[in-house]
């Protein structure tokens, strides 16, 4: 039995989002593929992820001298220790996001600072930092308008962070192009849908 930690990055719904709805089409073929293994899912638009602000970098700082920290503050950082924890127990990680002017979402940056903790997921040494996060897959799914082929700032983003903690099984699928030529959307999510069933039977 492997754990699947789901990071949901989109605020509509399958019926608005081609990326929510290849969601909706992996977690139901995942599910009859490995119906032992155990999902949990992160909206990061609903789930109040904590932004790493003044309020949660004082508590760290003050947490790990071990002085007082306001009940809020408390919250906050249990919160964060929670999430980065919740990421340490998956065994595979799907993030499914849309690009929003050549970004993520800001909160879906949010999540990605939970799960950058020094110490825990990636370490300092002499030739620079060091991933800890080893023997996990991940699997991102990017909503596109246009035709980026993987070199969008965003694509480049979320790739480039999980290699940063340690990541080698990385795999991203992009169903891009539909507001280039709406006649094709249909076609469009189809090939994207094709390269899951592809990937999942080795995720």
């Amino acid at each position: 039995m492997a754990n699947l930690l789901i990071v949901k990055a989109h605020p509509l719904d399958p019926q608005k989002s081609y990326a929510l709805r290849a969601l909706e089409e992996f977690q139901t073929r995942y599910a009859s593929l490995r119906p032992e293994d155990q999902i949990a899912v992160v909206d990061v638009f609903e789930d109040q992820i904590p932004a790493l602000d003044k309020s949660l970098l004082e508590a760290m700082g003050d947490a790990k001298k071990g002085e007082s920290i306001s009940p809020e503050q408390a919250k906050q950082l249990n919160h964060y220790n929670a999430l980065t924890q919740q990421f340490l127990m998956a065994d595979k990680i799907v993030v499914v996001n849309p690009l929003w002017n050549l970004n993520v979402p800001s909160q879906l940056v949010s999540w990605v600072n939970t799960i950058n903790v020094a110490g825990l997921t990636f370490k300092y040494g002499p030739e620079g930092s060091i991933g800890l996060v080893k023997d996990k897959k991940l699997l991102h799914i990017q909503s596109n308008g246009g035709v980026y082929a993987g070199q969008d700032p965003a694509a480049q983003y979320i790739k480039s962070i999980f290699e940063f903690l340690g990541f080698e099984d990385i795999h991203q699928v992009f169903i891009e192009g539909q507001s280039a030529d709406p006649s094709q959307a249909q076609a469009i999510f189809e090939e994207a849908m094709g390269k899951i069933d592809t990937i999942l039977e080795v995720f």
